[in-house]
C-alpha cells in the first residue's frame, strides 16, 4: 500500500511540474509581422537625400557653372522597395516579478548608400513591466522621437529635419504615475551620430566624453474611450556632451608638425514640447522643438570653433549651433480613404557664441541653411492588406550666401530654391 501511495505521489508530482513546464512553453513565442513597399518618386531637382535619394532632407543648394547656370536646377526620379519591413515580437514567461517581452526589427534600408539592398537593424530591445513600471534597454527611437506623437507622413522621413529622426542604443525606465508618464533615458549612438566637418558622422566623439545622452520627458494622457476621443501633451529636455578630439596636430612645414593631447568638450541642450488631439473625425498633433548641436537627429545644426586657448598646442574651445522648429499636422479617420496634410517651419539661430575670427572652422550637416518651409498634403487609399499612398512635399531652405555670415554664422543675404517631390507609395502588409 504504501508503495502505491509514493508512486502516486511521484506521478501527482511529474504531472505538475510537467504542466508548469507546459504552461512556461506556452507563455514563450514570437509572432511576425511588417509589410513590403514600393516607393515611386520624382524631384524637381537635384537634393539632399540619403539611399539614393529615398530619404529626403532638403533641396540642393545652387550651384553655378561659368554661365551662371545652376546645376542642381534637374530634374530626377526613382524606384526603390529597401523600406520594406520585418517585425518580431518575442513573448515570454515572467522574471523578476515583470512580464517579459522583446522586439527585433529590420528592413533593407540600410546604414549608408554603400550597403543599401542589405538587412540592417531598427530595433532591437527587451522589456520588463512591472504594474507601473517599465524598464527597456536596447535599440528604440530617441526619445525625441515621440511614438506616440510624430508626423503620419507617406515619407520615410517623417518630416526630418522638422522632426527628430534617431534610433539609439539606450537604456529607458518609464514611470507611470496616474495620467501622468515620466520617462528618464541614457543613450549611445550608432547609426545616427554626430557629424564632423568632413560631412561624416561618428559615435566616438560622445563615447569619448564617458557621458551617455541624458533625457528626460513627462507626459499626460487622457482617454474617453465612450467618445473615440483622447488628449496627449508632454515636454521633455535632454543633454549631451561630446569630445571632439583626442589630440592636436601642428603642422610646423611640409616635413615637420607635432601632436599635443588636448582636453576639449562641448555641451548642448534640446527642449521640446508637444501635443497629440484625437477627436472622432480628425487627429491634430503640434510638435516645438530648440536644439543646440542636433546634427544626430538629423537636424541643421552642429558646432565651431569659439576660440583656440593655446597656441603651442592648438586646443579649442566649441560653441554650439542652435535651431527652433515647428511643425504641426492633421489627419483624417476613414477606414478605407484618409486624408492628411503635414506642415512645418526651422530657424536656424547660428551658433550659440561667437566663433573664433582666426579659426572659424564649422562641424555638422546643413548649418549653412538659414531656414527652412515644409507643407506635404497627402491621401491613402486601404483595400484589406494592400495601401496605395499619394503625397506631394514641397520644400523650401534658403541658403546663406557665401561670404556672407557674421561670427555668429548667420547669413546677411540668401537664396532660397524649391523641390516638389511626388511620391507614389504602394504598401502590403502582413
Amino acid at each position: 500500500m504504501k508503495k502505491i501511495l509514493i508512486i502516486l505521489c511521484l506521478i501527482t508530482i511529474a504531472v505538475h511540474i510537467s504542466a508548469q513546464e507546459t504552461q512556461e512553453e506556452k507563455k514563450f513565442g514570437i509572432s511576425f509581422s511588417g509589410y513590403v513597399k514600393s516607393d515611386f518618386f520624382f524631384d524637381t531637382r537635384q537634393v539632399t537625400a540619403a539611399r539614393e535619394g529615398h530619404f529626403l532632407f532638403w533641396p540642393s543648394a545652387e550651384v553655378q557653372d561659368e554661365n551662371g547656370d545652376d546645376i542642381n536646377a534637374k530634374a530626377n526620379f526613382n524606384f526603390l522597395a529597401v523600406q520594406s519591413r520585418l517585425t518580431g515580437k518575442i513573448s515570454g514567461p515572467d522574471a523578476l516579478g515583470a512580464k517579459t517581452s522583446a522586439l527585433v526589427e529590420g528592413d533593407f534600408f540600410a546604414q549608408t548608400n554603400a550597403n543599401i539592398n542589405l538587412f540592417r537593424l531598427r530595433h532591437a530591445f527587451i522589456k520588463l513591466n512591472w504594474k507601473t513600471t517599465e524598464l527597456m534597454t536596447g535599440q528604440y527611437w530617441n526619445p525625441l522621437f515621440v511614438a506616440d506623437c510624430y508626423p503620419g507622413t507617406v515619407s520615410f522621413n517623417t518630416g526630418t529635419p522638422l522632426q527628430s529622426f534617431a534610433r539609439n542604443p539606450q537604456v529607458r525606465l518609464t514611470q507611470n504615475v496616474g495620467n501622468f508618464k515620466i520617462i528618464l533615458a541614457a543613450l549611445a549612438q550608432r547609426d545616427y551620430s554626430t557629424w564632423n566637418d568632413k560631412n561624416a558622422a561618428s559615435s566616438e566623439y560622445l563615447r569619448n566624453s564617458d557621458i551617455p545622452d541624458m533625457h528626460l520627458q513627462l507626459h499626460y494622457k487622457t482617454k474617453n474611450e465612450d467618445a473615440g476621443t483622447s488628449f496627449l501633451i508632454g515636454a521633455g529636455v535632454a543633454y549631451k556632451t561630446i569630445v571632439p578630439r583626442l589630440s592636436s596636430t601642428i603642422e610646423v612645414n611640409d616635413t615637420l608638425s607635432y601632436t599635443y593631447k588636448v582636453d576639449e568638450k562641448l555641451g548642448g541642450m534640446t527642449a521640446m514640447a508637444f501635443t497629440k488631439i484625437q477627436l472622432k473625425p480628425v487627429t491634430i498633433k503640434l510638435q516645438a522643438r530648440y536644439g543646440e548641436n542636433i546634427s544626430d537627429v538629423l537636424s541643421v545644426s552642429g558646432f565651431a570653433v569659439k576660440e583656440v586657448t593655446n597656441d603651442l598646442t592648438g586646443e579649442r574651445t566649441y560653441t554650439a549651433f542652435k535651431n527652433i522648429t515647428f511643425w504641426g499636422e492633421v489627419h483624417t479617420h476613414g477606414e478605407k480613404i484618409q486624408f492628411g496634410v503635414f506642415g512645418g517651419y526651422l530657424k536656424n539661430l547660428g551658433t550659440k557664441e561667437k566663433m573664433s575670427d582666426a579659426d572659424n572652422t564649422k562641424f555638422g550637416f546643413g548649418y549653412d541653411i538659414e531656414s527652412l518651409i515644409r507643407i506635404s498634403p497627402r491621401i491613402l487609399y486601404n483595400i484589406n492588406k494592400v495601401r496605395l499612398a499619394l503625397e506631394f512635399e514641397y520644400t523650401a531652405a534658403s541658403f546663406g550666401d557665401e561670404n556672407s555670415y557674421d561670427l555668429n554664422s548667420i547669413p546677411s543675404s540668401t537664396t532660397t530654391v524649391v523641390n516638389l517631390r511626388t511620391l507614389l507609395s504602394v504598401y502590403y502588409f502582413f
